[in-house]
C-alpha cells in the first residue's frame, strides 16, 4: 500500500475532497488509502477492517463518483446507488456522511430501514433518489410492495457484513443482491469472513481485489470471565480484594439498585 497525505492523489475528484476538506478531513485513512484506487477504478472490493477504521468514506467516495460519472438518469423507484447495513442506526450514520458527498455532484440520498412510518420512505422513492441506504427486511417490504426495484443500481455496498450475518440478514441480503444486474460493482466490508461471508463473496464479487487493515491494537487472545454473587453488605470488601490482586486488571462494576 503506497503512502498518500491526500485524498486528491488517489484520484478523488476535487469537489469531494472539498466537501470533506470543510469537515476536516483532509489525510486519508489506511483503509481508504488500500481501497480506493481499485474502487474508483471500478473493481469489486472486499475490505477488510474494524469500526472506526473509515470504511464508510472508503466505499461513498467511490460510489458517488461512478454515479456522478454514469449517463443513467434518476428514475422513480429505481435507486441507481445501494448501500446496505445492518442496522437503522447505522443506516443514518452512513446517510449523514453519504448526503453531503453526493450533493456536491447533484446526486439525491434517502434511507430506508423499519421501525419508523414507511410513508416518507415511499415518497422518497416515487420523487427519485440515486442512492438509498436500507436495511434489508424494510428494503425488501417496499420491493414487494412495488415500491422499489433494483434492477437500475450500478454500485452496490454491503457495510459491516459480519454484523449482518450475526443478527441473520444473510438469506435477505443474497436476495436483494441477486435482484441488481450482475456485472455492476459491487464493495463488500467486513471485519471477518466468517458465517457465510465467505460465500458472499465468492458468489456475488466478480474477482474482488481484497484489502485488509490490521488493528493498531492486537485482539486479547485469551480472556476468563467470572461473576461474583456477593450481598450488598459484603461488596466493598469483594471488590477491595479483587483490586488488590496483581492478576487482574481492569476491574470494571455495575450495581443495580434494589
Amino acid at each position: 500500500m503506497r503512502h498518500v497525505d491526500t485524498f486528491g492523489e488517489l484520484g478523488v475528484n476535487d469537489r469531494l475532497v472539498e466537501v470533506l476538506a470543510r469537515d476536516g478531513i483532509v489525510k486519508p485513512f489506511p483503509i481508504q488509502c488500500a481501497t480506493l484506487p481499485d474502487s474508483l477504478a471500478g473493481r469489486d472490493v472486499l475490505g477488510r477492517g474494524k469500526t472506526g477504521s473509515g470504511k464508510t468514506i472508503a466505499f461513498a467516495l467511490p460510489l458517488v463518483a461512478a454515479l456522478a460519472a454514469s449517463p443513467r438518469r434518476i428514475q422513480a423507484g429505481r435507486p441507481r446507488g445501494l448501500i446496505l447495513v445492518p442496522t437503522r442506526e447505522l443506516a443514518n450514520q452512513v446517510a449523514e456522511i453519504v448526503a453531503p458527498l453526493a450533493a456536491a455532484m447533484s446526486l439525491k440520498v434517502t434511507t430506508i430501514f423499519g421501525g419508523v412510518g414507511q410513508s416518507p420512505q415511499v415518497s422518497a422513492l416515487r420523487s427519485g433518489v440515486d442512492i438509498v441506504v436500507a436495511c434489508p427486511g424494510r428494503l425488501e417490504d417496499l420491493i414487494q410492495q412495488r415500491h422499489c426495484r433494483l434492477d437500475a443500481v450500478e454500485v452496490t455496498v454491503l457495510d459491516e457484513a459480519d454484523h449482518m450475518a450475526d443478527l441473520g440478514f444473510l438469506p435477505a441480503v443474497r436476495r436483494l443482491l441477486d435482484a441488481t444486474p450482475s456485472g455492476t460493482q459491487r464493495l463488500l466490508f467486513s471485519a471477518t469472513l466468517d458465517n457465510g461471508i465467505n460465500v458472499l463473496v465468492s458468489r456475488f464479487l466478480q474477482n474482488p481485489v481484497v484489502h485488509s487493515v490490521d488493528p493498531e491494537v492486537a485482539p486479547v487472545s485469551t480472556m476468563t470471565h467470572h461473576v461474583f454473587a456477593v450481598s450488598v453488605a459484603d461488596k466493598p470488601a469483594v471488590v477491595r480484594a479483587l483490586a488488590r490482586s496483581a492478576s487482574i486488571t481492569p476491574i470494571v462494576t455495575q450495581v443495580h439498585p434494589t
